[in-house]
């Protein structure tokens, strides 16, 4: 078990790193931060000469993979970090330095048992694109096809582990403290988190994601999955077909190829409603970096390492919700978050109809390059403090998901109205979910399960009917050392926050 003294020298090293590239000056001088974490920032500067631009990806490749893979996601955001911290981060998509092909031809022989000359005809040494967890090579099978090989970089398991063993000892740190933070979860928020990257670190099960979500989207004509070469994928190398087609990143190569940006934003959200509602299984990496435009103007998508499911009461909660913001009617919202358990029941529904109805008002019927994103979220913030909301594990992937979606959905039309795209799918689904034959089918299929179960019913009915609202269990948590001493504890928790703290927010909301 590692001690407590390196889990606090990793994240002082990682404060100073950070620090060191000027990433934690927003924090400093916003007045809302609170005075232990100003004092943490404070204390990991101390002796740098802050540069006047922040680095941002330079400070979080000198992290390590873990703090990467939250620089991607911000970079869908430009109206969140601004537009010139999104364009420094986005190059953390793929675009990192390469691992030497020496290395990445004995890890494909390793995983696969066989020669490299054995299995591809030829494969370019130069990766395509190289990002935080793996880097990727254009090949020709033996038998001609032309191919994508994703290869694992070495090592990054371990790096993987040590990063996240210090965020399960940091977050317990700041969970002790109560409060705001308590409210947050912040261990459940690393436990969730650990578990999306246990599954991107096994390429085998990448695989069988993108398997189940072509199979899920037969229906939709404007997404394409690339196929699969499973005699050629293992636990640290996947080979799919390869994708000709523009990054919706490139805005220039978009307008060049003669693609409509409007239509691919429209089919991109439509694409996640689809996913997220109509399936509950969803591709939950929509950055730009992954997604392109092929030539016939379908979208087609890449990276299926983490994957989101949602079942169908969660399902239709959310829909009712998107539905409700939609249409104006707060009241149904409130309902459905306190039939949901995401509200306590000791708090008035009215009360919490009014504070949506706050937020929601201000940006209804708007496009979003109109909208304050700042002031919108700190109305939104304000309504989970005052409502003592506590995080839901299992919807931060989801939310997560839908803020990158946004994000590339707004470069490729700022004035894309979401709740216009979304409305004539929502309403669409909830009609067949919710309607009379909807109904009466649900409930013959509930009688018949019901008479099946009779003979064990009464041993195994806490288990088979919990309450309505409860979430997925939450993932096991470790044992975590606490640190006790105040003064030590405090120092602790400012550099917690600085190094982390943002990643925090970034997954729970």
């Amino acid at each position: 078990m590692t001690s407590s003294l390196t889990h606090g020298w990793r994240l002082f090293r990682w404060g100073r790193t950070l620090a060191r590239h000027g990433a934690l000056m927003g924090i400093e001088r916003d007045p809302l931060t609170p005075t232990p974490l100003r004092r943490g920032v404070r204390l990991a500067r101390f002796g740098f000469r802050v540069p006047k631009e922040p680095r941002y990806a330079d400070a979080l490749e000198a992290i390590g993979p873990a703090a990467i893979k939250f620089g991607q996601a911000l970079a869908t955001r430009p109206d969140l970090v601004g537009e010139a911290a999104a364009l420094d981060l986005y190059r953390l998509q793929d675009a990192l330095p390469p691992v030497p092909f020496p290395l990445i031809r004995a890890s494909i022989e390793q995983a696969l048992g066989r020669p490299l000359e054995e299995l591809y005809a030829s494969i370019d040494e130069i990766p395509v694109g190289a990002a935080s967890i793996a880097q990727v090579h254009r090949a020709v099978t033996t038998e001609g096809r032309h191919v994508a090989v994703k290869v694992l970089r070495p090592g990054v398991e371990q790096d993987f582990a040590r990063a996240i063993d210090t965020y399960e000892w940091a977050a317990a740190q700041a969970e002790h403290m109560g409060g705001e933070i308590g409210r947050l979860r912040p261990r459940l928020v690393v436990a969730t988190f650990k578990q999306w990257t246990a599954r991107e670190l096994d390429l085998r099960r990448e695989a069988a994601s993108a398997s189940e979500l072509a199979r899920g989207m037969e229906a939709e004509p404007g997404f394409h999955v690339p196929a699969i070469d499973w005699q050629r994928t293992a636990r640290r190398v996947l080979t799919l077909e390869w994708l000709d087609g523009v990054k919706l990143s490139d805005m220039a190569g978009l307008e060049a190829a003669g693609h409509d940006r409007r239509a691919l934003a429209a089919t991109l959200v439509r694409v996640f409603l689809r996913q997220a509602i109509a399936e509950g299984f969803f591709h939950a990496d929509l950055h730009q970096g992954n997604l392109f435009a092929l030539p016939d103007g379908r979208i087609a998508a890449i990276d299926f390492g983490i994957m989101g499911r949602i079942n169908r009461q969660a399902r239709v909660w959310l829909a009712e919700i998107l539905h409700g913001l939609i249409t104006a009617n707060y009241r149904r919202v409130a309902e459905i978050h306190f039939e949901a358990g995401y509200v306590p029941a000791h708090h008035n529904l009215d009360e919490f109809a009014t504070a949506l109805r706050a937020a929601g008002e201000p940006i209804r019927g708007l496009p979003v390059k109109d909208i304050s994103i700042g002031q919108m979220l700190d109305g939104l913030f304000s309504i989970t403090r005052d409502f003592d909301m506590p995080v839901q594990p299992h919807l931060l992937l989801l939310q997560k998901t839908m803020v990158m979606v946004e994000g590339v959905a707004t470069g490729l039309d700022p004035d894309i109205n979401m709740w216009d795209v979304a409305a004539p799918f929502v309403r669409e689904w909830l009609r067949g979910e919710l309607g009379p034959e909807a109904f009466l089918a649900d409930r013959m299929l509930e009688i018949g399960r019901l008479v099946r179960r009779i003979p064990d019913l009464l041993e195994r009915i806490d288990r088979a009917f919990p309450h309505p609202g409860a979430a997925p269990p939450p993932p096991p948590l470790p044992e975590v050392h606490v640190v006790r001493a105040g003064g030590v504890r405090m120092i602790v928790v400012g550099i917690v926050c600085a190094a982390l703290g943002a990643l925090a927010m970034w997954l729970v909301h």
